[in-house]
């Protein structure tokens, strides 16, 4: 019996699948459940349909991510902290601090998704990695200068 996983099933499939199954496991455990729909070629047509749906959307999402990572690429965020001599400053720039001036520019970026190799504590130039989207990432210059 061939059915459409509509949800995750250990062993068989992931949701989306097609599937062959038993006709006992088909219809007296998928299907009453709620785990598959029968395979029938309406149904598979409406599948493929959402494949489709789906992969544009991530399409565009990537796309956009892209868009995103060149702009930030151009962009240099300047952060004026204080500073004690030889330019250490008064505790460290975090990913948080970044994200609130990127927030103040209009980028809506979760501070788990700006990547610092250590926290910032002297002046000076830096780069961070902003992670956009799976595969996709961006550039940030960061230049501390003391007040």
């Amino acid at each position: 019996m061939k059915v459409i996983l509509k949800k995750d099933v250990k062993g068989i499939g992931k949701a989306g699948d097609v599937v062959n199954v038993s006709d006992g496991y088909g219809r007296n455990y998928l299907l009453p459940r709620g785990f598959a729909i029968d395979a029938t070629q309406s149904n598979i047509n409406i599948l493929n349909e959402k494949k489709k749906a789906e992969e544009k959307k991530r399409q565009k999402e990537v796309e956009n991510a892209q868009e995103i990572a060149k702009k930030l690429s151009q962009e240099a965020i300047q952060l004026k902290v204080k500073t004690g001599e030889n330019g250490k400053l008064f505790g460290s720039i975090t990913s948080k601090d970044i994200q609130d001036e990127l927030n103040k520019r209009g980028y809506d970026i979760d501070k788990k998704k700006i990547n610092l190799v250590e926290p910032i504590k002297t002046t000076g130039t830096f780069y961070a990695d902003v992670k956009l989207y799976p595969g996709v990432q961006g550039k940030i210059k960061i230049d501390i200068v003391s007040e």
